[in-house]
């Protein structure tokens, strides 16, 4: 066991998470920069310090496979991957110290609704610190680039994926009804329940992890054979509305509260989401960080959410 331990060289692992990836050892090492025959020597070293086949080689034209040994051994191998990533960012904080840069990733509603006010209060009493924005609509994936170091926090909406994260909540969104002026939907002004929504073409967010899907959230997955279009833009899906094309259930972050031609009704027995802000449990954390998290949950605790 020792013996492996000792011989194993990170470029196997790197070469076997690119043969897994493309199918093929040809592209591979046109990948890592290798050629053909060093692919094919890396993995074979690698499949004899594990003991076991690693890629199944069908040949011909059909694409290389990973076993389950490959398969196991890849997660892993990312993994260790993704820690060293992380350990260069950390280097890199570290050096720069309380200046620098300092990465944040979020979302579109919490970067219409609520970055610009922590910003303003962080950027006022660390002003030598310069904040770069990721923007996705999918917070999985701002969290796949904090664990590989290249985010330092990041938005989220819980729960939190599995992974080696620790998070703080920030505030609860209340999920609401969005429909046009001339809607009878809640026009007494009563909360509307999801299942007065059945039979209502309805719009909705577009690309997000499985458990936030709008239909996941109601506990009605009924309501996804009445979904006409989904958007990653809340201006695209409030347009919608405002058009009639469909009423949008999307949280109360989501909403422009300056939009005309669509009214916002509360959507009764629907838990809110929960909004928060997570990091690596174990990188280094820059101070300015430490304040960033501060300054959130401040500026948080004062959105007058209904």
């Amino acid at each position: 066991m020792n013996e492996p331990r000792r011989a194993l060289e990170l470029r196997y692992l790197l070469a076997l998470a690119a043969v897994g990836r493309e199918g093929s050892f040809s592209r591979a090492a046109e990948t890592l920069g290798y050629t053909q025959s060093a692919i094919s020597q890396q993995i074979g070293r690698l499949e004899r310090l594990v003991g076991q086949r690693l890629l199944e080689r069908p040949g011909g034209q059909r694409p290389v496979a990973l076993t389950a040994a490959g398969r196991v051994l890849l997660g892993h191998a990312e993994a260790i991957v993704a820690r060293l990533d992380s350990a260069r960012a950390d280097l890199r904080a570290l050096a720069e110290g309380e200046s620098g840069l300092l990465r944040i990733g979020c979302y579109q509603s919490v970067g219409a609704r609520l970055l610009p006010r922590i910003l303003r209060e962080f950027q006022a009493s660390w002003p030598q610190v310069r904040v770069e924005l990721t923007e996705a609509e999918d917070d999985e994936e701002l969290l796949h680039l904090v664990e590989r170091g290249e985010l330092d926090l990041t938005f989220l909406v819980y729960p939190v994926m599995a992974g080696p994260f620790a998070h703080r909540e920030l505030l609860e969104d209340p999920y609401v009804v969005v429909v046009r002026d001339d809607s009878e939907l809640g026009r007494d002004g009563s909360a509307v329940h999801p299942r007065d929504l059945t039979g209502h073409p309805l719009v909705t967010y577009a690309r997000m992890r499985d458990v936030h899907a709008v239909e996941s959230r109601l506990g009605r997955p009924e309501l996804a054979s009445q979904i006409l279009l989904r958007s990653n833009d809340n201006g695209t899906i409030l347009g919608l509305v405002a058009e009639g094309v469909g009423s949008a259930v999307i949280s109360w972050l989501s909403v422009d509260p300056f939009r005309t031609g669509v009214r916002t009704v509360p959507l009764a027995g629907v838990a809110p989401r929960v909004v928060g802000l997570a990091w690596h449990r174990d990188r280094y954390r820059i101070p300015a960080g430490e304040a960033f998290v501060r300054v959130a949950q401040q500026e948080a605790s004062r959105v007058a959410v209904p």
